[in-house]
């Protein structure tokens, strides 16, 4: 492919003009379009609104298992067998603990997220409080992931101090009835609606990999496009065992879990060029389908998770900052002076010798 027409990428995207369906396809499906120039070409992107800086997230699964819904991809789930740590809301004083540990390890935004269908009013009304001494407490920003929120609950939390309300769309409307059964596309999309309606920021995002068509993926990005979301997460199936799409529970619905780095960089770089502006965060499953190349993500990317996710491990957050800083990048922090950034020791690496059974194998074997 010309060098034009990753020029041409850049400078559509940049202008706030729409990439059309049949270029977005080709950027996840043509051969003929190179990794690297597409790389560069999305970075120009993400430098423009973001420069080198990488955001930090931490996720503290407040509430864990003990949900109604059936979404398919999910090891909370009602139908779902997976063998999690189910609890119910942590108390106050743990939900504080984990802010402050968030705080030191220097991570930007706080996440709070609770299984459920959503909160009922006493529940939002406790959320509020606890919003608001974690503000009082350390300045890191909060996003609250809580399930379906009407206006008047999201107007209480967004009085209480939250910065962001996140609910993700996960796929298009079109394949969602696929992954789940007991609220619609539409029940999600309400919930942003409402977010924006009080004047709250909305995180939502997308989880690749779960049988959906290249145009579903096209369409979910300009759908939150268009919805103008402050932050998108691009998770990446995870297959966890006893989830309906794992293929554990019922077969007929699994997915083929064939992500390769290629693809899922590919995506990072179309979801850059449809939402310039937007915070797009490398989420769940990066480090389990880009092995190796999981810090070419950096370059569409400018956010990522420290710690791991709702019920599957990450990497450590000394092994994150090492990569972020390896690559020339520097962590966007809460304070003016950047060095209140923990600096977690690097794991020491010693030089190893190699073992005569090692230079010289045959020895061994004869004996």
């Amino acid at each position: 492919m010309e060098t034009t027409f990753y020029q041409e990428l850049t400078t559509i995207s940049l202008s706030g003009e729409l990439l059309s369906d049949a270029t977005c396809e080709k950027l996840l499906t043509a051969t003929e379009i190179e990794l690297l120039p597409l790389l560069d070409a999305a970075y120009q992107v993400r430098k423009t609104y973001f420069q080198n800086e990488v955001q930090l997230h931490i996720l503290n699964n407040a509430q864990n298992g003990y949900c109604p819904e059936d979404c398919h991809y999910c090891a909370q789930a009602s139908s779902a067998t997976a063998d999690i740590e189910a609890y119910p809301l942590k108390p106050d004083t743990e939900i504080l603990l984990e802010a402050e540990r968030a705080y030191e390890s220097g991570a930007y935004r706080y996440c709070i997220v609770m299984s459920g269908r959503g909160p009922s009013p006493k529940r939002v009304a406790h959320l509020a409080k606890l919003i608001r001494t974690v503000k009082a407490h350390y300045p890191i920003e909060v996003c609250l992931s809580a399930g379906l929120v009407d206006v008047e609950s999201a107007g209480i939390l967004k009085s209480a101090g939250l910065d962001r309300l996140n609910h993700n769309l996960n796929t298009s409307e079109a394949h969602y009835p696929k992954i789940c059964s007991t609220h619609s596309y539409q029940d999600r999309m309400d919930t942003l609606q409402a977010a924006q309606t009080v004047g709250l920021a909305c995180c939502s995002g997308v989880i690749v990999g779960m049988g959906e068509a290249v145009d579903d993926l096209i369409k979910v990005s300009k759908a939150l496009r268009q919805l103008e979301v402050a932050s998108l997460p691009v998770n990446f199936f995870l297959p966890i065992a006893g989830t309906q799409l794992s293929g554990s529970v019922t077969a007929q619905r699994s997915v083929p879990t064939t992500l390769t780095p290629d693809y899922c960089l590919r995506v990072l770089c179309l979801y850059r060029f449809l939402n310039p502006r937007a915070e797009i965060r490398v989420a769940a499953g990066r480090e389990h389908h880009f092995r190796s190349m999981e810090v070419m993500a950096l370059y569409p990317a400018n956010s990522m998770f420290i710690d791991g996710y709702l019920n599957a491990e990450g990497s450590t957050a000394s092994r994150t900052l090492e990569m972020i800083r390896d690559a020339g990048f520097t962590v966007k922090t809460n304070g003016d002076d950047t060095e209140q950034l923990k600096q977690e020791e690097t794991e020491r690496r010693d030089v190893l010798l190699k073992e005569l059974r090692v230079l010289r194998p045959r020895m061994e074997s004869d004996a």
